[in-house]
């Protein structure tokens, strides 16, 4: 038996470390190939985009987009801030303030309410464009967000496609709010390269 498994040991290693060495320079062509990709980015004029759009968070009826998937905690008092709550969205992304109008893209994330003081959300969103030049690419935004004031502006912290390594920041205004339907005004500064 011993006679048996001393070359199947070496077999085996000899397999293993070839794996391993195929592997291994493998992971070294695509990281060689990975910061010529980056190298060229860096090396390329960064440009400024500018987009305007109306965002769509529907909170209740047939064409819901929002979903409540935390629920604020069980407390003696209940807070008028909403705080605790977690809601997950799939939002449209209009041309202009109607739904009917031209579908610019999709805004998908989560937002918290984050304040026991006042009305604010925790936004965590990606916006995906699905129409025009930047079809497909998307960027991201992570911020504090006072629904209660007229103007608020979140920082845009990364993108992807046309958006890589995207920095920015977007402007949110209240075009319209009731109990179903808040279409926010969304002006948008990128740099990109």
């Amino acid at each position: 038996m011993g006679k048996v498994v001393g070359p199947v040991l070496k077999l085996f290693f000899v397999v293993l470390f070839m794996s391993s060495s195929v592997h291994s320079s493998s992971n070294i062509e695509e990281k060689r190939e990975s910061d010529h990709r980056f190298q060229k980015l860096l090396c390329s004029k960064q440009k400024l985009t500018r987009l305007h759009f109306y965002f769509h968070d529907i909170v209740s009826g047939q064409a819901q987009t929002t979903v409540m998937v935390v629920s604020p905690a069980k407390t003696v008092k209940p807070s008028p801030t909403w705080f605790g709550q977690v809601n997950m969205f799939d939002n449209p992304l209009t041309k202009g303030p109607e739904l009917t109008s031209k579908l610019l893209g999709h805004a998908q994330g989560l937002y918290g309410y984050a304040s026991q003081v006042d009305i604010s959300l925790l936004v965590a969103m990606t916006f995906i464009i699905t129409n025009g030049r930047h079809d497909g690419s998307s960027f991201t935004v992570l911020g504090r967000n006072t629904v209660t004031d007229s103007t608020r502006e979140l920082p845009i912290v990364g993108g992807t496609g046309k958006f890589r390594l995207a920095r920015g920041f977007a402007t949110a205004k209240t075009y319209f709010f009731n109990d179903t339907v808040a279409i926010v005004e969304y002006n948008i500064v990128v740099i990109h390269y």
